[in-house]
């Protein structure tokens, strides 16, 4: 078996392997991402920001905008439509430590599709086109793009939009094989992905459906894709990188973390929650990550229940031993 695991380099920045965090909005914040560092991911993406947010400086977006030097090299996502906009505050903010700057042009929320943001610019390659090339020219740091298949079924082109992308100057293209209509329902399409990386010299990085090592090594043979990007199948498990890169290296699978690692992992994500967030937002923002460590195990239905009124770290601690941790 080929191993599949290798260094990447996007634009100046090599990373130390192709395993990358997907930005997801309510999950890869600034804890979630530690601990996928330390499971191994080669790039870490943080949550997407909006270059509007930023001009106008919602004391929100300061949040969002906080970087760790511990989960070096980060790449961090800027959302808008307007080109002068999203340049400009690409070029106010480039003096954080973040290696990367991506623009979204994949979320498929309502608010952001309707704004003509997101996922509503596949169907504008003439605009995706000025969106990097202001952004390329305006800062030194690599600038990439996340897209879909295409809009929906009707408007497959993912192709065209990388290709103007790579015309503008992009470094490396992610691409997520839906559309925008399919959200993250039916399968995802691993075609769509190889004809991209076909149609342009840049890395091309594929995403959806990936949840172990085999689908990981399965996309790359299958596309010729230059690395991956794992989305929903990390929530409540960091340790896929782990094994995705057991895999790649020997084609096989390793053991799943056991309860007492689970159990540690939860206690310390939530700890690092109260740390940057304080008890009252960490611990009601640790409920999803609970449900999502705890799905599968015995009686987690009923302990899913309780999570919803956990309002203490010592709550989530008495919880977890309720269920036998």
């Amino acid at each position: 078996m080929v191993n599949r695991l290798k260094k990447l380099k996007i634009g100046n920045v090599e990373l130390e392997n192709n395993m990358i965090l997907a930005p997801m909005a309510g999950v890869t914040d600034l804890p979630f991402r530690l601990l996928c560092k330390e499971q191994g991911a080669g790039l870490l993406c943080m949550e997407m920001v909006s270059a509007k947010a930023i001009m106008y400086q919602n004391k929100n977006t300061e949040e969002l905008l906080a970087i760790d030097p511990k989960e070096l090299p980060v790449s961090l996502q800027l959302f808008g439509s307007d080109p002068d906009i999203i340049s400009e505050m690409a070029k106010r903010i480039e003096e954080r430590p973040f290696a990367i700057l991506d623009i979204n042009m994949g979320c498929p929320v309502p608010k952001i599709v309707n704004n003509g943001e997101g996922s509503a610019l596949m169907k504008n390659p003439a605009l995706v086109e000025q969106i990097v090339s202001k952004t390329v020219k305006a800062i030194r740091k690599p600038v990439t793009v996340k897209i879909r298949k295409g809009f929906n079924e009707e408007n497959v082109n993912a192709v065209e939009v990388a290709k103007a992308a790579e015309a503008a100057g992009a470094s490396a293209i992610a691409v997520h094989g839906r559309t925008r209509v399919q959200y993250y329902s039916g399968k995802a399409d691993w075609d769509i992905i190889a004809k991209v990386k076909e149609s342009v010299s840049i890395p091309v990085i594929g995403n959806g459906d990936i949840i172990d090592g085999r689908s990981a090594v399965q996309l790359m043979e299958q596309t010729g894709c230059d690395g991956v990007m794992i989305g929903r199948g990390v929530r409540g498990n960091p340790w896929i990188f782990r094994e995705i890169r057991a895999y790649m290296e020997t084609g096989e699978n390793l053991a799943p973390p056991t309860s007492e690692e689970v159990r540690d992992t939860i206690l310390r994500h939530a700890e690092l929650q109260l740390e940057c967030k304080g008890e009252y937002v960490g611990i009601r923002e640790m409920r999803k990550h609970v449900a999502w460590y705890t799905a599968g195990y015995p009686h987690s239905a009923k302990f899913r229940q309780r999570v919803n009124e956990m309002e203490s770290f010592d709550d989530l601690k008495r919880g977890i031993e309720a269920i036998g941790f």
